[in-house]
């Protein structure tokens, strides 16, 4: 189980170096990229509001579209919640580790005590090296001139596209994921940056009906 949380982190790292990279190109400091691993710490809600603004979005719409990314984690928590431990402040600090990875980690153990432990050693893991990872990145996304020219920019979809194809099983997902993709390609020549994907999230309409059926 450390093994495989040590793996999760390595791994999650990985692309954490490019989006260190990337945030300084768009614009951000060492600083506010080292703080937004520290304090947001979801690398969806991190990616798409940097993405949002490398394209010359608004920073409105760009922490929109982030945080829609990051209401997920609500569930999460309900998810997890009856694993944590019960004090306040143990709490607090363990709803900052409630991510994919330790939530998944968590939810696959047989009984609520190897839970507990791979949620920590999951949530440790992975803020540890993404926000190494982070700095390294903007480091060396300071000496480069054009990040993207070394195809580090292609983190953000290959990113998005990772999170969502487990979640295209069902007849409804997929139908709400082509609706998506639609709105959003229609609007992406039109609108600012960052506002086709808030548009596109009225596609879970279409897979909503569906999903309530029998």
């Amino acid at each position: 189980m450390l093994t495989r949380a040590l793996a999760i982190g390595l791994a999650t790292g990985a692309y954490g170096l490019s989006f260190g990279a990337l945030a300084v190109a768009a614009g951000l400091s060492l600083a506010q990229a080292v703080a937004m691993s520290a304090f947001v710490f979801t690398g969806a809600t991190q990616l798409s509001v940097v993405g949002a603004l490398a394209a010359g979005g608004a920073a409105a719409p760009a922490v929109a579209s982030g945080l829609v990314l990051a209401s997920r984690h609500v569930a999460y928590g309900v998810a997890v919640a009856p694993v944590l431990p019960g004090t306040l402040r143990a709490r607090l600090l363990a709803a900052h580790l409630v991510i994919d990875e330790s939530t998944a980690m968590a939810r696959a153990q047989p009984d609520p005590r190897r839970a507990r432990v791979a949620f920590w050693a999951t949530g440790a893991s992975v803020f540890a090296f993404w926000n190494a990872a982070t700095i390294a990145g903007a480091l060396i996304g300071s000496a480069i001139a054009d990040p993207a020219a070394l195809g580090l920019d292609a983190v953000f979809p290959a990113a998005f596209v990772a999170l969502l194809s487990p979640r295209l099983a069902t007849g409804p997902a997929r139908r709400a994921a082509l609706a998506g993709a639609a709105i959003a390609v229609a609007l992406v020549p039109v609108a600012p940056a960052g506002v086709p994907v808030l548009a596109a999230i009225a596609a879970t309409l279409v897979a909503a009906p569906a999903a309530r059926r029998p």
